[in-house]
């Protein structure tokens, strides 16, 4: 035998000179166990994003425990997070047996071309479980790098789910304290029933919601919508299109009272993430109702942790339960409460408007919120961190405690005394309803009630804001029939004319620095400056225009804001009361 095949007869048994350990290091977690999946991108690509950019200091202090503020301080800055941070680690537990790698990214926002020129931090993660460390000192980094922006997973294949962890190691002289893992949570157990049953905040009227139980037992078909923001679009549930909380209380419904296995219980999920009831309004009869296609006998009207930005404060969420109790089968209407890592919700100015009609409603914070300041001695059943995906969105636990939050209200309207009459509608609103008639105007539709000369704005925009609908497994674009402005299409306005009362303009935010503002007039007065860099993503944002008593003639001019004129501006649509 020759010293080459010695050589490789050893390399089989294990290296002859093993590597020192590294020294372990203190650290904590972003994520823990989390589970991911690969959505198919526009650009070709199958991954999971998870965004950083003003979120990272409450996921560290959320789910890695940190509570020591200068340490979260420097996780607001790139400069920060490299004086902070030694290395981080990644390890990835792919569902499937056999699933190959895993691309990793971190990248970061630059100060200019904030998604392109930032630093990226890469690496192939074994489909073993295995950890995988970036060491910060191995990469080249950017003189322009500005924030922390967002973790990427790549999967090879479509709809491939694992689990994944990272944590961030620190340099020397930096210490955090060691977070304890967690028992699993304890599904229907007294002490989980017990959280679950504080949900139950108001039965309300049980005459809609027990005739759509009695349809669904009957096997006539019943049909269960859902309109919200990216809880219930499902965000943090993985996979999205069977693990959000919207699928599995559909699923209990059928399962619960629908004969022949459910077959003919349908499900609307109209879930946008990062939108208001401002917006839910003018999406209404597009999304829930498939333009007269739908009629659902319950929507669940999901806004809670959203309608911070209603400018109405409330008016336009009260038109919206109006809206949907108005419907044709006239459907019981569901208030739903969610809740944020920090425990906010607006249920204070949203439930008066539940009393008010005297609907069903349910809070996930009253659930949950008292049990989280509990140590699991103290009775705790399911922890911040295994509820929430991040600051913002429930994990897979805590869409499936939403579910069973919405199933033991069906369970108890199913059980409950049939109320002798309907809701009653005909009584003054509680904090208004001047938005309940709204409709959708776009690109498909406008010609019909306005006269439009779209001018600069002549082009369509492709790339939306995608939210996945129903139990769909891809996602469709929002808003497609809209107006662009390119940095080619010259200085022309767009010019709409209509008669109407009350106008809300959507237009598309953005991250990207092509895009600039637009200047909006309203019969000649200039009424706002629309800003797509406000919220810095793409998806959708409502303002309103116009609130008037009367419905009157009216011009609607929109230009490019001075010094923007070659940059790029999209109205995605209008919502019009005539």
């Amino acid at each position: 035998m020759n010293d080459q095949t010695m050589a490789a007869g050893a390399s089989r048994e294990g290296p002859a000179a093993p590597k020192d350990p590294i020294a372990k290091r203190s650290g904590f977690y972003i994520m823990y166990e989390a589970k991911i999946e690969g959505v198919t991108r526009p650009w070709g690509v199958h991954s999971q994003e998870i965004y950083l950019e003003g979120r990272l200091v409450d996921q560290a202090r959320y789910t890695g425990g940190v509570t020591d503020e200068s340490v979260l301080e420097l996780l607001k800055s790139t400069e920060g997070f490299r004086r902070l941070v030694h290395s981080i680690g990644v390890s990835v537990r792919p569902d499937k047996a056999g699933t190959p790698s895993i691309a990793f990214t971190m990248q970061h926002y630059a100060k200019t071309d904030r998604f392109q020129a930032g630093t990226c931090l890469t690496a192939s993660c074994p489909g073993d479980g295995s950890e995988t460390l970036l060491l910060l000192e191995d990469f080249t980094w950017s003189a322009d790098d500005d924030v922390p922006g967002k973790l990427v997973f790549e999967f090879e294949e479509p709809g491939e789910t694992a689990s994944a962890s990272v944590v961030f190691y620190l340099n020397d002289g930096y210490e955090v304290p060691e977070v304890e893992v967690e028992p699993p949570v304890a599904y229907g157990s007294a002490a989980y029933n017990e959280v679950i049953a504080k949900s139950f905040l108001n039965l309300g009227n049980t005459r809609r919601l027990k005739a759509a139980i009695e349809k669904a037992k009957s096997g006539e078909e019943v049909t269960l919508a859902y309109i919200g923001g990216s809880i219930t679009q499902g965000a943090g549930a993985v996979p999205v299109h069977n693990q959000s909380y919207v699928y599995k209380s559909y699923e209990q419904f059928k399962q619960r009272f629908g004969a022949a296995d459910g077959a003919r219980v349908r499900l609307i999920k109209a879930g946008l993430g990062g939108t208001p009831s401002e917006l839910g309004l003018v999406r209404y009869e597009r999304d829930v109702l498939r333009e007269g296609d739908v009629e659902p006998d319950v929507v669940v009207i999901e806004f809670a942790v959203n309608d911070a930005g209603d400018e109405t404060q409330g008016v336009c969420y009260e038109s919206l339960v109006l809206k949907a109790l108005d419907g044709a089968k006239q459907p019981a209407v569901i208030l739903l409460f969610s809740v944020f890592v920090n425990d906010w919700n607006l249920q204070e100015r949203l439930a008066p408007i539940g009393w008010h009609y005297d609907l069903p409603m349910v809070s996930v914070k009253e659930a949950v919120v008292e049990q989280f300041r509990l140590s699991k001695q103290q009775g705790n059943v399911i922890s911040k961190k295994q509820f929430f995906y991040d600051i913002y969105h429930p994990a897979n636990a805590g869409h499936q405690v939403m579910a069973d939050c919405l199933g033991l209200l069906f369970e108890k309207a199913d059980q409950a005394v049939l109320s002798p009459e309907d809701i009653c509608l005909d009584q003054p609103p509680l904090l208004g309803d001047e938005y309940r008639d709204i409709r959708l105007l776009d690109r498909r539709n406008g010609e019909e009630p306005a006269r439009i000369s779209a001018g600069g704005f002549g082009e369509s925009d492709s790339d939306l804001q995608l939210a996945p609908l129903d139990g769909e497994t891809f996602a469709t674009p929002q808003f497609p029939y809209n107006w662009m402005h390119t940095d080619a299409s010259g200085d022309e306005s767009f010019r709409m004319e209509l008669g109407c009362k009350r106008l809300i303009l959507v237009f598309k935010d953005s991250g990207s620095c092509q895009f600039g503002k637009a200047l909006v007039r309203v019969d000649g007065q200039a009424v706002l400056t629309a800003d797509p860099h406000v919220n810095n993503w793409t998806h959708c944002n409502a303002v309103i225009l116009l609130n008037e008593a009367e419905t009157r003639e009216h011009l609607i001019e929109i230009t490019m804001a001075s010094g923007d004129e070659d940059k790029q501006f999209t109205i995605l649509g209008f919502g019009v009361v005539q």
